[in-house]
C-alpha cells in the first residue's frame, strides 16, 4: 500500500513539474517579411512570397575507370500574391512567415499612461533584424530578438495577433 502511494506521489510530482511547459505558449523561429509603423490609421497589406523544396534521388555505380550516375529530382513550391488586409490599424504591424508557410499578422499600439498628455508615451519596440523568435500564447505573440554582439542579451515586445493567413 505504501509503495502504491509513493508511486502516485511521484507521478503527481512529475505532472506538476511538467505543468508550466504544458501551459506555456508555443515558441518558434519566424522571419519578418513586412513591417509597417504609423500612429495614424492605415490599411495593412501582406507581401507576396514564394517557397520551394527539392527532393533528389541519385544512384551511382563505380567501375575501375568510370562512374555512372542516374537519378530524379522533384521540386514543389507555391507562391502567394500580395494582398490587402480588410481592416485599418495603427501602431506597429508585422507580417511573420511561420515555418509551415502561413503568415501571422501581429500589431502593437503605442503604450502610454492616460494623463492627458503624451509625456509618458512609449512606442512599441520593433526588431530591426528579420530572424526572430516568437512565443504564441492565446491571442498574443511575444517577440524576442538579440540586441548584443554575442546574441545573449535579448529584447522583447508583446503584439496582438490580428490573424493567420493560409498559403
Amino acid at each position: 500500500m505504501l509503495d502504491r502511494r509513493l508511486k502516485d506521489l511521484a507521478a503527481a510530482i512529475v505532472f506538476v513539474g511538467l505543468l508550466p511547459v504544458a501551459c506555456s505558449g508555443q515558441m518558434m523561429n519566424v522571419k519578418i517579411v513586412q513591417r509597417q509603423n504609423n500612429e495614424t490609421g492605415y490599411s495593412n497589406f501582406v507581401p507576396g512570397h514564394s517557397t520551394s523544396t527539392t527532393n533528389a534521388n541519385v544512384n551511382c555505380y563505380a567501375g575501375s575507370t568510370n562512374v555512372n550516375c542516374s537519378g530524379t529530382a522533384t521540386t514543389n513550391g507555391y507562391s502567394t500574391a500580395p494582398r490587402e488586409v480588410s481592416y485599418s490599424v495603427t501602431g506597429a504591424t508585422l507580417s511573420l512567415l511561420l515555418p509551415d508557410g502561413r503568415i501571422a499578422v501581429v500589431n502593437c499600439v503605442s503604450k502610454y499612461a492616460p494623463k492627458g498628455d503624451y509625456i509618458n508615451r512609449r512606442s512599441c519596440r520593433m526588431p530591426i533584424v528579420d530572424e526572430i523568435q516568437v512565443e504564441f500564447k492565446g491571442k498574443n505573440a511575444k517577440l524576442f530578438w538579440p540586441v548584443s554582439l554575442d546574441g545573449k542579451k535579448m529584447e522583447s515586445e508583446t503584439y496582438k495577433i490580428l490573424g493567420v493567413l493560409n498559403n
